[in-house]
């Protein structure tokens, strides 16, 4: 009775053994094949994104006065706060300081929350299109 029950068992350890030595992982090799200005068109959407002059984004005016105050503020701004890019524009008869360049609320206002510590009377808004 006992051999009647190892075989079955003999016989699926056998043949699991066989199956097994048959099946290999396999190795692979991916080529990729691109146009080769894809990598450059990358480059130009990343610096699109960067652009500056986009209305669908928030800004952050810390100064509004004359021109002596305007540079005086940038330069205050910059030894801050580096890593947000500013710049002065003039709208007539005012100098104006707009920093950053955030795509959301959410961003502006807790760049807004920090920025207000050193310029009190900085606000959001979003440019109007030219």
């Amino acid at each position: 009775m006992n051999i009647l029950k190892f075989k079955p068992s003999l016989f699926s350890v056998i043949c699991f053994v066989l199956i097994s030595a048959n099946c290999f992982a396999q190795q692979g090799h991916v080529t990729i094949n691109q146009d080769k200005s894809i990598p450059k068109l990358l480059a130009l959407k990343k610096e699109l994104n960067k652009d500056e002059n986009t209305s669908d984004r928030y800004k952050i005016q810390i100064f509004n006065g004359n021109r002596a105050g305007a540079t005086s503020a940038q330069k205050e701004f910059h030894s801050i706060y580096g890593d947000w890019h500013s710049k002065i524009v003039f709208d007539t008869p005012n100098f104006k300081i707009w920093a950053g360049n955030f795509r959301t609320r959410l961003e502006a206002d807790r760049a807004l929350k920090r920025i207000k510590r050193n310029f009190p009377s900085a606000f959001i808004f979003k440019p109007k299109k030219s």
